[in-house]
């Protein structure tokens, strides 16, 4: 496949409600997209997960336009042809940087797809049709947690709910989330790193509950505190932050510190990179979910389709209609049929951005390939 030019454009989507987690709070996606324009005319699309702070990692979308323009972009310009899978080897040349990675690599392979005139869910290897909806509430006041899961459950018929949780607003929480919908509705929690080794019995209360799995509870780089953890509780430990690539999933389970995995491929450096990390989860009876990051349209098509893949049917991921977020999503909605969310068939990821939402991306930057040598023509 050849490229002819990569646009990079930020657009910003107000959150219906904040959105507060224990490390922050935000009011609106600002998101990071990447257009591949291919000479025969496709146009792919990738999401940067990463946001405007570098909060929730080291990654932010300033340096990832920085990371995209002068060191990403110049390695897939060097080739005449390139496809996802030459990127995402060219790529492992750039230590970290696992967002910009993924936002690039996706939207060759969107448009690599495209192309072809084959879905993602087909590339990735789905079996699944439709994938169940899940839902990740934040910290709010209990009166307003308590109407909120009952209209998510009740009356928009999510299948699985997930709590934020923090020190001191945890056990009574998920004590009156399970007195509210009941024992049988599938419920679990995301500390987001909140709590440490001398919470474990306090942790271990959560055990009455018959939660799903406890998400994150130590630090990401507390990965002998977990499997310590995991030995202390009923409730199964799910690794998110620590698990980068498949050699720390691996590492992870050997350690006995991840009974559950979730896979963002934000996180992991692309949509090739989580299916190797389903597969090495597979091969070792480890379940594993897709997690979300408030991606638009854009990312939750991919994500809605590696969560197709055989190994992610046991457990709901963060997969929600596109009004969980926004008012007006920069693509056609996701909508929730029956519990469910229908998987992209289209070519590629399946959707586009709307002529109204590029209208209003703000450019970041352009390259386009020249006639006969290599440059870069940034955006005035």
């Amino acid at each position: 496949m050849r490229i002819q030019r990569i646009k990079l454009c930020v657009v910003t989507l107000p959150l219906v409600t904040p959105f507060q987690t224990s490390v922050f709070t935000e009011y609106y996606r600002e998101a990071l997209l990447v257009g591949v324009h291919t000479r025969d005319g496709a146009i792919g699309w990738g999401e940067c997960a990463a946001t405007a702070e570098p909060i929730y990692s080291a990654e932010c979308i300033a340096g990832a336009v920085t990371m995209l323009r002068d060191e990403l972009i110049p390695l897939v310009a060097s080739l005449g042809e390139v496809s996802a899978e030459q990127a995402n080897e060219l790529f492992r040349k750039v230590p970290g940087n696992p967002m910009a990675k993924a936002a690039l690599e996706t939207a060759i392979l969107d448009a690599q797809l495209r192309e072809d005139q084959r879905s993602l869910a087909d590339f990735l290897g789905a079996e699944s049709t439709s994938v169940k909806a899940g839902v990740s509430v934040g910290l709010m006041p209990m009166d307003e947690l308590l109407r909120t899961v009952d209209r998510y459950w009740n009356e928009e018929h999510y299948q699985r709910i997930k709590l934020k949780i923090e020190p001191g607003r945890d056990v009574e929480r998920v004590r009156a989330v399970r007195e509210k919908l009941g024992d049988e509705v599938p419920l679990q929690v995301d500390a987001n790193g909140a709590y440490t080794m001398a919470d474990a019995d306090h942790l271990a209360r959560l055990d009455e509950y018959d939660l799903l799995m406890i998400e994150q509870p130590f630090a990401e780089h507390d990965m002998a505190g977990h499997a310590a953890l995991a030995r202390r509780l009923r409730t199964r430990i799910c690794l998110d932050e620590p698990i980068t690539s498949p050699e720390r999933a691996v590492q992870a389970i050997e350690q006995g510190a991840a009974q559950i995995i979730n896979i963002k491929p934000g996180r992991v450096g692309g949509y090739l990179e989580a299916r190797k990390i389903h597969d090495v989860c597979r091969e070792r009876g480890i379940p594993v979910w897709v997690g979300g990051m408030l991606e638009t349209g854009i990312g939750r098509a991919a994500n809605i389709a590696l969560a197709a893949l055989p190994d992610f049917a046991e457990l709901v991921g963060d997969l929600s209609a596109s009004t969980r977020f926004f008012k007006n999503d920069i693509t056609p909605p996701f909508l929730i049929e029956n519990g469910s969310i229908p998987v992209p068939t289209a070519p590629g990821i399946g959707v586009d951005p709307t002529p109204d939402a590029l209208t209003e991306a703000i450019p970041q930057y352009e390259w386009t390939a020249p006639s006969h040598t290599r440059s870069r023509v940034p955006i005035p």
